[in-house]
């Protein structure tokens, strides 16, 4: 006995083409320029927490406060014994608190870029207005603004502070500007090298504890070396050895150019000729930093 089977119609047959309304968007086009501020914008709110959750706001928002209290501490004691002087230089400043700056860097580096990695929304960015250089330059702005403004907060807390305590306007105004163009350098150098570090790995947690080691373990070997070249009497290779570590590299540069007393074993600051090769070596190590972050995100891009 025959079977009967269904007949099926076409797929073609059935298609159907709606039309649901999408229109086309005639608005007002604002470029890359817009994309690259909001780009910045959007970085430096989120290297201290701004726009995302409570939690993500304690550690950013805790080193800003330990950044500034030893500064108002040294001003309420300047203004109670009505002292001649801050009891540290605006350009030691950094120096001194460079632990926290290092962490810093090492919780806000990953945060800025790690994450774009982990989710591959790189190539989202790419895919509209934006060119790499943009990314690149974004996000180096906005970690580097948000590092001169937790570098620079406590010096503005120490200038006010020794204007209160009626000490010389000229000399504070001059130690002040000098300490700016000190943190502004140490800003962009943290950055680019944070930035770098991060960039190598989309994990935070790793991204973390690179950064932390790099900063650490490389100013803890140069003062080392520095000790141990001041122990054998070869002062002349002490400035030589503060090439090899962001701090002390900053350091150098200051204690050359800005007046700062040096923190290198014996005080044994760079020559005016060796703080041309500090300020080469800080600019070279920006513009690398730059230069390999673009190639890293054209390959990450594609």
């Amino acid at each position: 006995m025959a079977v009967e089977h269904p007949v099926t119609a076409p797929a073609g047959d059935q298609t159907r083409i709606h039309n649901i309304g999408y229109r086309s968007y005639d608005g007002p086009r604002l470029g890359r320029a817009y994309a690259r501020r909001s780009l910045y914008s959007q970085s430096l709110r989120g290297a201290y927490g701004l726009g995302r959750s409570v939690k993500s706001k304690v550690l950013p928002m805790l080193l800003f406060v330990v950044m500034c209290v030893p500064a108002a501490i040294m001003v309420a004691v300047a203004v109670a014994t009505k002292a001649k002087e801050l009891p540290v230089d605006y350009t030691r400043y950094a120096i001194i608190m460079q632990a926290v700056i290092s962490l810093y860097v090492a919780s806000q580096a990953p945060q800025s870029v790690s994450r774009d990695l982990r989710f591959k929304t790189v190539p989202l960015y790419f895919s509209r207005p934006i060119e790499t250089a943009d990314y690149v330059r974004a996000k180096l702005a906005a970690l580097a603004s948000a590092l001169f403004v937790l570098t620079a907060a406590p010096l503005l807390v120490l200038y006010v502070g020794a204007l209160l305590a009626k000490l010389d306007f000229a000399d504070q105004t001059k130690g002040f500007g000098q300490g700016l163009v000190s943190v502004a350098l140490l800003s962009l150098l943290f950055a680019g090298i944070g930035l770098v570090i991060a960039s190598v790995t989309p994990r935070r947690g790793f991204g973390i504890a690179a950064v932390i080691a790099v900063l650490t373990i490389s100013y803890g070997a140069v003062s080392t070396l520095q000790a141990i070249a001041e122990a054998q009497n070869s002062t002349g290779s002490i400035p030589w050895i503060g090439l090899f570590s962001p701090v002390t590299l900053i350091d150098g540069v200051q204690s050359a150019f800005l007046g700062a007393s040096s923190a290198f074993p014996g005080g044994v600051g760079p020559s005016d000729g060796q703080g041309v090769v500090y300020v080469l070596v800080v600019l070279g190590l920006i513009a690398a930093g730059y230069g390999i972050l673009i190639r890293r995100y054209r390959k990450v891009g594609l």
